[in-house]
């Protein structure tokens, strides 16, 4: 992105940011606190260290539960795209998967399984893999056999085919996934602390809702959307370019 067009994202955030500000003046209502009342809530919440554990709680959620929901979806995805029968035999699971509510897998395994820190990883896992899966397939099944077969004319080894010439076929795809497994991710992460977890953004968000307090539960949601934003720009944005350049 040129640095006009940070110019006019930049103008954009300012203007929302302007609109909210006078919106909160002409109201006068603290179910809509102003701008500042919200940064200065973040601040005292900084301060205090309660922001940090809670943010830290729910990232490392976050975290294991993206890495395990590409590596499970991604292998299951690539053996469909890439075994007629394979995609047979587990389409119609993928189905059922795909339509199940995030509320209810989170729900049952909470029941099942207790209200345990693996439960709430095992959750979000099971609600992102099925997108994994779907996209993955798509993308095996895009590979070009031309370069397998030019590579077995050269009598490359299966690690150099898979290496050199599958992977970066399939990484623009599994960048797509990432990408969007993030944003579907966090969501369902502040979901399983609402119900199950005694910390995490998502529990101090259930907390501010029993207590009606607006300002803390927009200073928290700010919080954490702030940060999934630079994770967003500043490392899968570039990674997903840099993957694609081998196209250019």
């Amino acid at each position: 992105m040129n640095f006009t067009g940070y110019i006019r994202q930049f103008s954009s955030i300012i203007l929302l940011l302007l609109v909210w500000h006078i919106a909160a003046i002409l109201w006068q209502n603290s179910m809509l606190p102003s701008p500042s009342s919200v940064v200065h809530l973040i601040w005292q919440e900084m301060l205090s260290g309660q922001l940090w554990f809670h943010l830290s709680a729910t990232l490392l959620r976050v975290l294991i539960s993206f890495i395990i929901a590409m590596l499970i979806g991604s292998i299951i995805g690539i053996l469909m795209g890439r075994s007629k029968i394979t995609d047979q035999f587990l389409d119609p699971w993928l189905i059922v998967f795909l339509n199940i509510p995030a509320l209810v897998i989170i729900i049952l395994a909470y029941v099942w399984f207790g209200l345990a820190e693996l439960t709430a990883i095992f959750a979000i896992a099971i609600n992102k893999i099925p997108n994994v899966v779907v996209t993955m397939r798509e993308g095996s099944r895009t590979l070009n056999e031309d370069y397998n077969q030019m590579a077995r004319s050269f009598n490359l080894s299966k690690r150099k085919i898979l290496l050199y010439i599958t992977l970066p076929q399939l990484l623009p795809f599994f960048a797509v996934a990432a990408r969007s497994g993030i944003a579907l991710i966090w969501k369902i992460v502040l979901v399983v602390e609402l119900l199950g977890r005694s910390n995490g953004v998502g529990f101090q968000l259930h907390l501010y809702f029993q207590l009606f307090d607006v300002t803390g539960i927009m200073a928290y949601s700010f919080s954490f959307i702030l940060i999934m934003l630079t994770i967003e720009y500043a490392l899968l944005q570039p990674l997903e370019r840099k993957i694609n350049r081998w196209r250019g």
